[in-house]
């Protein structure tokens, strides 16, 4: 299995703290090393950053972690491999160009019986089953919504119905964002956590680190972090039901 993070914030926010403690579980405090990758979005635009080798070791890793890139919609992802070779074209996350958008996806589980999912437009470039399902995923989005529409939570929406259905065919954790909507899809373990005023401190499980929120942030600031299992252990975590998803708008759940 891999492990996802994810956020929706309603002002540019660094990520630094939340993917300090994701690094040390890919292959430190955790079995996750078979690479990592996380993007950010401004504007239009993203830039990602990957590597196939261990996120702990990593010296883009330590890069990525030192530069406080803000942003309003982040995923990232460390990479325990079960489906396809460890390598640069098969780690998370993905990212495929809809409607003159950047539409970017990781995925945390095993699919079986997958071989039947055959996009036409959207192809894989490596072997996993998880950027095959990301494929077959925009396929169906393209097909349903030839234009882009004036509704983009309708969008995400029906992308939270089409995860119903490759659920069926194993573990399908999720995230999906065009950098403005944070979908969170989930099959057996995903959590979430809304920060706004008053803030406080946290303090990470896999890090001596400890932040202080209120000075980091102002009275409007509201920001959300999705991850596979809780990243601190002083804040109260939302934990997600099987086939329940979440879709984030400017750090707010819709």
């Amino acid at each position: 299995m891999c492990e996802l993070l994810g956020m929706s914030a309603n002002v540019p926010t660094d990520i630094c703290f939340s993917f300090s403690g994701l690094l040390e579980r890919g292959g430190n405090t955790g079995p996750h090393k078979d690479g990592w990758g996380i993007t950010f979005y401004e504007g239009k635009g993203c830039r990602t950053f990957k590597d196939p080798e261990p996120s702990y070791q990593s010296e883009i890793a330590k890069l990525v972690k030192a530069y406080p890139i803000k942003s309003v919609s982040v995923i990232s992802h460390i990479r325990q491999g079960n489906r396809g070779r460890v390598c640069l074209e098969n780690t998370h996350p993905f990212t495929r160009e809809l409607w003159g958008r950047e539409i970017t996806y990781a995925h945390n589980g095993q699919l079986s019986n997958y071989h039947d999912l055959k996009p036409q437009y959207y192809r894989p470039v490596g072997n996993t089953d998880s950027e095959l399902a990301f494929c077959w995923l925009l396929d169906k989005i393209r097909e349903k919504y030839p234009k882009r529409p004036t509704n983009m939570a309708s969008v995400f929406r029906y992308a939270a119905k089409l995860s119903q259905t490759l659920r069926e065919k194993g573990v399908f954790n999720m995230l999906l964002t065009d950098g403005v909507f944070v979908l969170a899809y989930c099959t057996n373990n995903l959590h979430y956590i809304t920060r706004r005023a008053p803030f406080g401190k946290a303090t990470l499980i896999d890090a001596d680190m400890v932040v202080d929120f209120q000075q980091e942030t102002t009275p409007n600031d509201v920001v959300t972090v999705i991850a596979t299992r809780p990243l601190t252990n002083d804040e109260r975590w939302q934990k997600m039901e099987p086939g329940e998803f979440a879709l984030f708008k400017m750090g707010e759940l819709i």
